[in-house]
């Protein structure tokens, strides 16, 4: 599997460089996204600007990445989704239950968003036990 992992302080973007997340390399990604969670990183991008074409197989891995994020209190959030890849997921209804955004950047702001508002969540809850 070809990828590329650009890991931050709050999170950690995977850029996939095939044109299939298909049964060849769906555990593969799943045993990355294991790893990820394994060092602590509980946010990830999954960049699919590459890959053309994902079967039953990738969108188990990517439903995977996503139990594993929302498991550790983060999320997982895809980006620069071709238009048939799109279709499948929206087909599958798998919209309703991804993050999808249509950039990198677009990505990393709601990651770094999700992750100010559970501070805040975080501090309010500390502020109302010291009442």
């Amino acid at each position: 599997m070809k990828f590329v992992k650009q890991s931050e302080e709050r999170y950690s973007v995977i850029k996939l460089l095939e044109e299939k997340l298909d049964t060849r390399i769906s555990p593969q990604l799943k045993s990355e996204f294991i790893n990820l969670n394994t060092i602590g990183v509980k946010n990830i991008v999954l960049n699919l600007e590459d890959v053309k074409y994902v079967d039953s197989s990738g969108l188990s891995s990517i439903l995977t990445a996503n139990r594993i994020c929302s498991t550790a209190g983060g999320i997982l959030v895809l980006c620069h989704l071709n238009p048939h890849v799109e279709k499948l997921i929206t087909i599958s209804h798998l919209n309703n239950v991804l993050n999808i955004l249509p950039t990198e950047a677009e990505s990393r702001d709601a990651i770094l968003m999700a992750e100010l508002e559970r501070e805040i969540m975080d501090d309010g809850g500390s502020d109302e036990d010291l009442d």
